[in-house]
């Protein structure tokens, strides 16, 4: 029986994107792999993502170390098709009647299976036929035909700093962390279960070194010869991956899009009983953002214009028929705007729900591509961070953003007579192509009306 050496590459992973970085490799060289079993972690500009591996078979390569940048199309894995047993390696008999491992070499063996904009096909994988003899669970045991040259055995590289293959680690965001102040986990004593080493581990060290070389700093000052002797360097920390992909946008907006901004301020006591007067026992919980979102809605259902985009090339505004409300959420791995999709046909249940399920994945880095793409207006309550105002820069290429500070107990002017009430600041920053103030302000003013009074949002479809 002959296997098949088959080479899989990084897939396209959807909304244009040209590269990833390896963050974890999940199987080594040598390892028996299903059909579709994740092989490498990656990180995209968008989300994390595990890629699964069309074939199985035995690892016979791996191609990158962990923090490399792959461009797409390039070889990820290269597995030995048909040299292990097929309930070893995920498959089973072929449909054709053939015994299981004859299928022929270009008959594609793979799972058939997408993952957001590839698919496996024959063209996708350059193969090479192998002899099965000595073929196992080890990769050193394949033999190539002659007439393929055998590709030169991979090297092992030594121990990156951080390599997690040496080191007791789980969480991606330990390696990332380390890998980006430049620690050794080889030097870090964890706390965790068996040794397993912590996010607190890894803080920790970093302050504890921070601190030696503060120390070492001030003996310098005083006399005392730095341990090293050389200057202090400046820190630089790379754009690429997320944060990469939020700084272009950033940009981008602030190059293309003519922004503005009005705020005001809102009496929220009314809005936030209302929130205590749905979260009965038993009732699906309501957040506050929910109610905002809700709010949102109504606004845009009013005002149009404002859920819309500019198409520079055709110089048009385009409408657009659906809200599809982002929302910006803050995670381990920097800001996301996860989208709730037709937030205008949920109920305030529904918003709630959706978007406690996106921050949960947010924060565990498994937003998908679709899940953080084609919004079409965004939610950004920047007041959970105690700050009461501020001129967002807008989530190109939308065409308005709304702000909410945080609300807090002030003097406020109620029926006539003083008072203390929850006061919120809203801001609306928004692209004065697709409206004029008085449209914005207009907008602006129906939010902070429902704000106050949330019994509006009854008259609104």
């Amino acid at each position: 029986m002959m296997a098949v050496v088959r080479e899989f590459t990084l897939p396209d992973l959807g909304e244009g994107l040209t590269e990833a970085t390896i963050v974890q490799w999940l199987v080594e060289v040598g390892q028996v792999v299903a059909v579709d079993q994740p092989v490498v972690e990656v990180e995209t500009a968008k989300a994390m993502v595990e890629v699964p591996c069309p074939y199985g078979g035995v690892v016979t390569a791996r191609f990158g170390e962990e923090g490399a940048e792959v461009p797409v199309g390039a070889p990820l894995v290269t597995v030995a098709v048909g040299a292990v047993p097929d309930d070893l390696a995920g498959g089973g008999a072929a449909d054709d009647g053939t015994a299981p491992g004859t299928r022929d070499a270009e008959e594609p063996a793979g799972s058939g299976n997408v993952l957001v904009g590839y698919g496996t096909s024959a063209a996708a994988a350059r193969r090479r036929r192998i002899r099965p003899g000595g073929m196992g669970r080890a990769a050193a045991g394949v033999s190539r035909a002659e007439a393929v040259p055998a590709p030169p055995e991979p090297a092992v590289p030594a121990p990156a700093v951080g390599d997690s293959r040496t080191v007791p680690v789980i969480s991606p965001l330990v390696r990332r962390t380390a890998r980006e102040n430049g620690l050794d986990l080889r030097k870090v004593t964890g706390s965790g279960r068996d040794g397993l080493i912590l996010r607190s581990d890894v803080e920790r060290a970093i302050r504890e070194r921070g601190t030696a070389a503060a120390a070492a700093s001030v003996a310098g000052a005083v006399g005392a010869a730095p341990a090293t002797g050389a200057a202090p360097q400046a820190e630089r920390i790379p754009l690429k991956g997320m944060r990469g992909a939020a700084a272009e946008k950033f940009s981008r907006s602030r190059q293309e899009i003519p922004d503005a901004t009005c705020w005001v301020d809102a009496d929220a006591t009314e809005l936030l009983a209302a929130r205590r007067a749905m979260n009965v026992p038993g009732a699906p919980k309501v957040s506050l953002l929910a109610l905002l979102a809700k709010i949102t809605t109504a606004a845009l259902a009013r005002f149009p214009e404002l859920n819309a985009t500019v198409d520079p090339q055709a110089r048009e505004i385009v409408r657009l028929p659906a809200v599809h409300l982002g929302f910006a959420a803050q995670t381990d791995r920097g800001l996301v705007v996860p989208v709730v999709r037709d937030a205008h046909a949920r109920t305030v249940e529904e918003l709630s729900a959706e978007i406690a399920r996106l921050t949960e994945t947010a924060r565990a880095g498994r937003l998908s591509p679709a899940e953080l793409s084609h919004g079409t207006f965004t939610l950004n309550n920047y007041g959970v961070f105690g700050v009461d105002g501020s001129t967002p820069i807008i989530n190109h290429p939308e065409a308005g953003m709304l702000g909410v500070g945080r609300i807090a107990a002030k003097p406020w002017v109620h029926e006539g007579e003083l008072a203390v009430r929850q006061v919120v600041q809203l801001s609306f920053t928004f692209d004065h192509r697709v409206c004029d103030g008085a449209t914005a302000g207009g907008f602006l003013r129906f939010v902070a009306d429902c704000v106050e009074r949330p019994a509006l949002l009854l008259r609104t479809r």
